[in-house]
């Protein structure tokens, strides 16, 4: 017995150099118009316009970004991905899982099996088409003893991975997973060509998405050109060509795009942000997501192993003051979870925990210690500002017996010498469609971006159960549960949820924007078009 999932528009076309050079050379694009925050989304007169080169600069990159998606560990290197590949699903601005490559799916009764068709006649920027065989080498890219993907943890339920016929993919899973179809529209899966072998080639950039890779300088920019065998031209992929530019430092990103030599940018700096929204020819959007700024403590390494020591540092630190000072208002409180209210069972029951040095006292008591020293170490290149939020955090906590000294680390290799190697840092994390995509992904046992290293049995067998349940109460439950423990127990200190805030030219136009990721889902390339193309 079978149910059927299939999506809505299933089985039919959906409508919907060096930096330095770069900033120095670039030219100006001029364009008038209206300032300040702008609806999401702007209506269509005649449609969407083809033509012109979109250049996007963005915050986060590394020299040492590679092209495999079971690797992809900032923006720059997912916007890639998206850009040049193509998921069997993708999330639309409702949040609801849509086809894209597989046309259409359904699932065994128990969530066990999961029965993907593919969209015929799709091709490889080669001109080669796509099968079953490419479908199957890239999901099992991120499976078995010896992958290296972040994206295994995801992946492990899966048992088997077979075809039946060229252009049908049947997965079976260990344990019911009602959320399947939606992790598969990640940037960790988009199909690449099978190798003889069986195993992915990735390496040459040969994608089935909107755009072909043209040149990729880790660390610097990407450049892209139109798939002229794209199967959505018309409804998709608008731009000629695009270009990925990066710019971590948000005062250069943002003079950009007022000087017109990018397009859109992300992650505005929000001190600035009214200032931005009055300059000529740009306009600056926003909407609650999922993005949150975290303080990940290392639960196997002292003096985080101990819970109380925990609690302390989490009583510590004064939410509503980041909130203010940091986000300057554009976001929310954080409750030590990744778990917020745009989310299907987020749970309001648990209180929301405050700042309060005399119980971060208590918790160092009960953990015998009178006061505590600690190094907290912080880069801008976690979130914007993630320096000043760390110096703030530890001027609260002094009042709370903790003495933090802030060690400021160098943008450029934070995620590979900071980020999971020193016992706490600064952090940020995008979030993901399901509940269950971020707990497997970030706070799973053994799951390669584990960064609290947290182990907790309790989670762990809620985490399976609630992936299968299909009596929604039930699910519910379990939801509540599980964000309440890694509340109490868990390394992740959380204070705060961060509106995405994005700013663009004014001839850059989009539809209603998803908030599965920042930037519509970081599809702006595949999804955005000019106006005046």
């Amino acid at each position: 017995m079978t149910r059927s999932i299939r999506s809505p528009g299933a089985g039919r076309p959906f409508l919907a150099t060096t930096r330095r050079r770069f900033l120095q050379g670039a030219a100006a694009a001029g364009a008038a118009g209206a300032v300040g925050l702008a609806p999401l989304g702007r209506a269509r007169a005649a449609g969407p316009k083809s033509g012109g080169h979109m250049v996007f600069g963005i915050s986060a990159s590394a020299t040492t970004d590679t092209f495999d998606p079971g690797k992809v560990g900032n923006a720059f290197q997912s916007v890639m991905q998206y850009t040049v590949g193509a998921m069997l699903t993708e999330v639309d601005s409702d949040g609801a899982v849509q086809p894209k490559l597989a046309e259409s799916w359904e699932s065994s009764a128990d969530a066990t099996r999961w029965t993907f068709d593919l969209r015929r006649g799709v091709s490889f920027h080669d001109g080669r088409a796509v099968t079953a065989d490419d479908v199957i080498a890239s999901l099992n890219h991120h499976r078995g003893e010896e992958t290296e993907s972040s994206a295994k943890p995801i992946m492990a339920s899966v048992e088997d991975i077979r075809k039946d016929g060229d252009h049908r993919v049947i997965v079976t899973l260990g344990v019911a997973d009602a959320d399947f179809p939606f992790k598969l529209s990640s940037f960790h899966f988009p199909i690449y060509p099978a190798n003889a072998d069986g195993s992915l080639d990735w390496r040459s950039r040969n994608g089935c998405g909107p755009y072909k890779l043209t040149s990729f300088d880790p660390g610097v920019s990407a450049t892209f050109e139109r798939n002229p065998d794209y199967w959505r031209l018309g409804e998709r992929a608008h731009f000629e060509s695009c270009e990925l530019v990066a710019l971590t430092d948000t005062a250069a990103r943002q003079n950009a795009l007022m000087t017109g030599q990018v397009h859109a940018i992300d992650r505005v700096d929000l001190a600035t942000v009214d200032l931005l929204a009055k300059a000529t020819g740009v306009r600056v959007e926003e909407v609650a997501n999922k993005t949150h700024y975290t303080f990940p403590m290392r639960t196997d390494m002292a003096p985080f192993d101990d819970p109380d020591v925990r609690l302390a540092v989490k009583y510590a630190v004064d939410r509503e003051s980041l909130l203010k000072t940091i986000l300057r208002g554009h976001g929310a409180l954080g409750n030590d979870t990744p778990i917020n209210s745009t989310y299907r069972y987020y749970s309001a029951e648990i209180p929301q925990r405050g700042y309060d040095p005399d119980r971060a006292k208590h918790h160092l008591k009960k953990a015998g210690l009178e006061s505590l020293p600690l190094e907290l170490y912080a880069s801008d290149a976690a979130f914007t500002r993630a320096v000043d939020a760390s110096v703030l955090y530890a001027e609260q906590a002094k009042a709370g017996g903790l003495d933090i000294t802030v060690k400021r680390a160098p943008q450029d290799g934070y995620w590979n010498d900071i980020w999971m190697q020193k016992p706490w840092s600064a952090c940020y994390w995008y979030g993901t469609p399901t509940e269950d995509g971020i707990f497997t992904t970030a706070y799973s046992a053994g799951a390669a971006w584990n960064d609290t290293f947290w182990d907790n049995a309790r989670f762990n067998e809620l985490l399976i159960a609630a992936r299968g349940e299909l009596d929604q109460a039930l699910r519910a439950e379990m939801y509540h549960e599980m964000q309440l423990i890694l509340n109490q127990d868990g390394g992740l200190v959380a204070p705060v949820f961060a509106n995405d805030v994005f700013a663009v030219r004014d001839a850059v136009a989009f539809d209603p924007v998803a908030n599965n990721f920042e930037v519509d889902g970081r599809l702006f390339f595949e999804r955005w078009w000019f106006e005046d193309a």
